[in-house]
């Protein structure tokens, strides 16, 4: 396949480190800026004027979202508790139903038959869901629930693909107050196990299984074994149906989805319950070591959820089709797939499969399929789209899409360049370009912040690539140096939170210390959770990465994120990871790890060309010492680079557990590659 080589922009240039003795240097500069159009900004869903509005009384604000937004079954009188710092309460005296805001009230105001969930399997089989058909499929789950022993309070562990089955769960445990709890199907058995204990699941909902990469994957039996060991408490396990594979039964424990639900009354009363009821928990930790439950209540964490869906992607639901490609088992797939977008009456697209089966045009084949006109996605998928060669997208016509957005990590200037001209500026199958590209929203947020919390708004702000610019109206971000100050205009440091927000963790699942020592204990009245960030010359925040892959090299803190994105600006280069690696002279030495595109793989200079490259774009200090060529990174399911592996490579330790990568075989293909 022919690669497609992505043009440096001179804008993008060294103006040097930052002062030494930086939290963190300041180096990567990028000075390209793409106002939203005129017609855009005209039709925008949100005005600049709300920044003003919610910086003079945030609370206020957030109080008018969540009555413009959300239906309450009883009115709450007092916004904001924080009279017990980091516990926050809002709208602690009001109560409401999560389910009931994302489903009935729509069907009760005329909107019933309008298509809340288009669903696509990897194998092409295809659901829609009206709001008035997706309404009743939750009552029927949560009667079915109910009739298992499930009660308001208790928690429910959901170990589910990416398919309609998993919102339809989560929404009837809300319904009926139950604490869903999500592991993610390419968790371990053991992993599943230690989510169980911590929460206490009385009931679990799997699948015998699902699809990836065109063949059966099993979930059931990572069920079956985390629950032969005695001391559980799960009662039963509802089975859906979903490739046929063969599984074993449990009589009088697991049931199938079909029989429990398709069997149970389609009438359920929503009750409203207490805005700082449990919602869900969401487990942050690795497969390994003790879980860390992230605890979410429902007022202050739907509120913000909708907000920000309807702003950041300036929502029109009435016209657009939305898609998150995030799955379900991480927050993402929470907030801006299960609730968000519910709740603001849109349709969506859910897609079970990887974007490249059956072929790596498959999102694209979507997109013009549904006429998907918001797309919210990882910086991975789009390097790796990249990676494929713009003539791929270029067979599709994509000119439905308005909005872009992208989720999870950094988004390095060049990846969010080729998102632009080649996904958002795409008008046409037969290589038509739009005049003004549709804008692209980098978002940055954390499992534990439960929504957005620093992106631009496509009708008001200039956007930057690579930067998620500025925190949303009503969010209080900044950038301190060790001492907790606020570092000026150019300079690095440690991303915090100065005030509480409504979508904020209330804690950790039974652990209240641990929630205080985790993330309140390093700067002082101030929620910190381990992100490095710089302001620009314009006070814009530009991500850093986390503070643990940040490289002491000679006294200069450098970031990986920036180094990275200067591999990738050259035109060789498809992906980079970047680690910091031991020195007795330096302290710290930087390892690059490449994937070439096409031809440079031939190149013999190819590695003094790239050092030279990291030089001249953020200064010599950032040169890697030691660039290695790589087939593949290793990644997990979400698309993260698991950098510690990476780290064991350039320190020449052996590789540690591996065991949630994507592809296990990634390793080895790494050692098999910097043995020739």
């Amino acid at each position: 396949m022919s690669q497609d080589p992505i043009a440096v922009s001179p804008a993008t240039g060294n103006t040097g480190a930052g002062s030494t003795g930086d939290a963190l240097e300041n180096l990567l500069q990028e000075n390209r800026k793409f106002p939203p159009s005129a017609g855009f900004a005209a039709d925008s869903v949100v005005k600049a004027s709300e920044y003003a509005e919610a910086a003079a009384d945030a609370p206020a604000f957030w109080a008018k979202q969540a009555r413009g937004l959300l239906s309450w079954h009883k009115d709450f009188t007092e916004t904001l508790d924080w009279s017990n710092p980091p516990f926050a309460k809002w709208f602690g005296d009001g109560q409401l139903n999560a389910a009931y805001n994302a489903l009935d009230r729509h069907v009760e105001n005329g909107l019933g038959e309008r298509v809340a969930i288009y669903f696509e399997g990897e194998p092409g089989d295809t659901r829609s869901y009206t709001y008035a058909q997706l309404t009743e499929e939750v009552k029927k789950a949560a009667n079915a629930f109910e009739s298992l022993g499930v009660a308001k309070g208790d928690r429910v562990a959901v170990y589910l693909p990416m398919i309609p089955e998993a919102v339809i769960t989560l929404l009837a445990c809300a319904r009926i107050g139950a604490v869903h709890s999500v592991v993610f199907g390419g968790f371990s058995a053991d992993a599943l196990r230690s989510r169980i204990d911590d929460a206490e699941a009385k009931l679990v909902v799997t699948a015998d299984g699902t699809y990836r990469r065109g063949k059966p994957s099993a979930l059931k039996p990572a069920v079956d074994a985390a629950l032969t060991a005695p001391g559980h408490t799960v009662g039963h396990v509802v089975v859906v149906k979903r490739n046929g594979e063969n599984v074993d039964w449990t009589e009088g424990r697991d049931l199938w989805w079909d029989d429990a639900v398709g069997g149970a009354a389609a009438e359920h009363t929503a009750v409203g319950h207490d805005a700082e009821h449990p919602l869900f928990i969401l487990y942050t930790s690795g497969t390994t070591g003790r879980p860390k439950g992230i605890l979410h209540t429902t007022g202050g964490y739907l509120t913000q959820a909708a907000y920000t869906h309807k702003a950041v992607f300036d929502l029109h639901p009435e016209t657009d089709v939305y898609w998150c490609t995030a799955d379900v088992g991480w927050v993402t797939g929470h907030t801006y797939v299960a609730y968000a977008p519910l709740i603001n009456g849109a349709t969506q697209l859910i897609y079970e499969g990887t974007p490249d089966s059956p072929h790596q045009g498959r999102w694209w084949e979507l997109i013009e399929k549904y006429k998907v006109s918001i797309l919210y996605t990882a910086p991975t998928a789009i390097r790796t789209c990249m990676k494929w060669g713009r003539e791929i997208p270029g067979r599709y016509d994509l000119s439905s899409i308005r909005v872009l957005g992208s989720v999870g990590e950094p988004i390095n200037p060049e990846a969010w360049m080729w998102y632009r001209d080649v996904i958002g500026a795409n008008a046409g199958k037969n290589g038509e370009k739009k005049d003004d590209p549709a804008p692209i929203v980098d978002t940055w947020w954390q499992t534990e912040t439960g929504a957005q919390m620093i992106a631009p708004l496509p009708g008001v702000t200039a956007t930057k690539p690579g930067s998620a610019q500025t925190p949303l109206p009503g969010i209080a971000v900044d950038v301190v140096d060790e001492m907790g100050e606020s570092v000026p205009n150019g300079s690095g440091g440690y991303l915090v939170i100065r005030e509480p927000w409504p979508a904020m963790l209330r804690g950790i699942w039974g652990d209240e210390q641990r929630y205080k020592d985790t993330y309140w204990s390093r700067f002082d009245s101030m929620y910190f959770a381990g992100d490095g960030a710089k302001f620009d010359d314009d006070g814009d925040v530009w991500l850093l990465g986390r503070v643990d892959d940040v490289m002491n090299v000679s006294g200069h803190r450098l970031s990986t994120t920036e180094i990275e994105s200067a591999l990738v600006s050259h035109p060789s280069v498809a992906e980079a990871a970047v680690v910091g690696a031991a020195d007795e002279t330096t302290g710290q030495t930087v390892v690059a790890f490449v994937i070439l595109r096409g031809s440079a793989v031939d190149d013999a200079d190819i590695v003094t060309t790239l050092r030279n490259h990291v030089g001249k774009e953020i200064g010599p200090i950032a040169k890697p010492k030691t660039i290695l060529v790589v087939p593949e990174l290793p990644k997990t399911r979400s698309g993260k680079i698991m950098r510690r592996l990476l780290k064991d490579v350039a320190e020449g330790r052996d590789v540690g557990d591996a065991s949630t990568l994507a592809d296990n075989s990634v390793m080895q293909q790494i050692a098999e590659s910097l043995k020739k």
